[in-house]
């Protein structure tokens, strides 16, 4: 009978010295293929094959589209592509950002949930935000294990504390305990498999560059109010129990809380530009009152006066509207970073 032969991991901020740590204990025999996902920069050549290759017995390497998965090996999500699997070939998808992220951890396990779901192996690490949330409990539901870093023990506890609130996952634990508790779940015989939601393979070709129709969008979830902060486009919002997110035609995804951040960005962003607009009209405003009074055209002049000073107290209130989401932020940045002995004082 199959073993729990995928064992896939996501991790973001904190996530570099836990992969290495894993890789330092994976044994060189290890039962599995191992596949990670961890938020890289877009335009950084990364070394981190390397690093995890150096610290452990298996050889770790950025994935090639269409590869053969093999056990004994780590296979790396490149910059700018989702790390999918499909049957036991990697698939490296070039579909939309999901939680701002590509590539992104939901994908992944939504992948391994679709192909192979039974004989699988979810895990969430440390992290900022809420991505691999959604993916885990999609795993969950096909019949995969899930383990979730426990937070207090995670160098940024956001990601997995979001899995924890979502999920209940089969193990929550430490760092440290992980390896062998791998070990144990990789060993484990198969479950018998489970069927497949047709809306969870919807998702999979998406993350993939598939297009789907708005009557496919539909069959995933019901139309919201709100519009895409990527796109623009009518978003969907996907209710799974405690879980709601948001997907747009185009297949932007968000998380709800990420939901909130990017329309406070995107509302920044305008902002922003309307300070821009308003700070050249109040310049050029008070260039054509200057150029008139000059000129022997003091009734001009004032009417210019009274215009700038009217544009004026437009930039100030945006200004002030500006600082606010700026404090806002900061503060939702603040509380994120403070440990638990700090929240457990207050």
């Amino acid at each position: 009978m199959a073993n729990r032969d995928v064992l896939a991991i996501g991790t973001s901020a904190g996530g570099v010295e836990a992969l290495k740590f894993l890789a330092s204990r994976f044994p060189a025999d290890l039962a599995a293929s191992v596949l990670v996902t961890i938020h890289l920069p877009r335009h950084f050549r990364s070394n981190l094959d390397a690093i995890l290759t150096s610290a452990g017995p298996l050889p770790a390497a950025f994935a090639q589209d269409g590869e053969s998965l093999q056990q004994r090996r780590i296979y790396l999500a490149p910059p700018e592509r989702h790390l999918l699997i499909d049957g036991n070939r990697i698939w490296l998808g070039s579909g939309p950002r999901e939680n701002h992220a590509r590539p992104a951890i939901d994908p992944m396990l939504r992948s391994e949930a679709v192909c192979c779901g039974s004989r699988s192996v979810g895990v969430i690490l440390t992290g900022a935000l809420g991505d691999g949330a959604a993916g885990l409990l999609a795993l969950q539901k096909c019949g995969g294990r899930t383990v979730v870093q426990d937070p207090k023990d995670a160098v940024f506890r956001e990601m997995p504390s979001t899995a924890l609130s979502l999920v209940n996952p089969d193990h929550v634990l430490p760092l440290a305990d992980m390896p062998s508790l791998f070990q144990r779940l990789v060993r484990e015989p198969a479950a018998q498999p489970i069927p497949v939601p047709l809306t969870l393979k919807y998702e999979v070709e998406i993350a993939k560059g598939s297009h789907m129709s708005m009557d496919d969008m539909d069959r995933i979830g019901r139309r919201s109010v709100l519009t895409c902060p990527d796109c623009g486009g009518t978003m969907w919002e996907i209710n799974e129990g405690h879980l709601v997110r948001y997907r747009c035609h185009e297949g932007h995804a968000y998380a709800s809380e990420l939901m909130s951040m990017a329309l406070d960005e995107n509302l920044r962003r305008t902002l922003a530009t309307a300070l821009r607009v308003i700070e050249e009209r109040v310049a050029l405003a008070r260039k054509l009152g200057t150029d008139a009074r000059e000129h022997g055209r003091p009734t001009l002049a004032n009417s210019w006066a009274i215009q700038a000073e009217e544009l004026e107290q437009q930039a100030r209130a945006i200004r002030s509207s500006l600082a606010r989401i700026d404090e806002m932020v900061a503060g939702s940045q603040a509380d994120e970073l403070r440990t638990e002995p700090e929240r457990a004082a207050e």
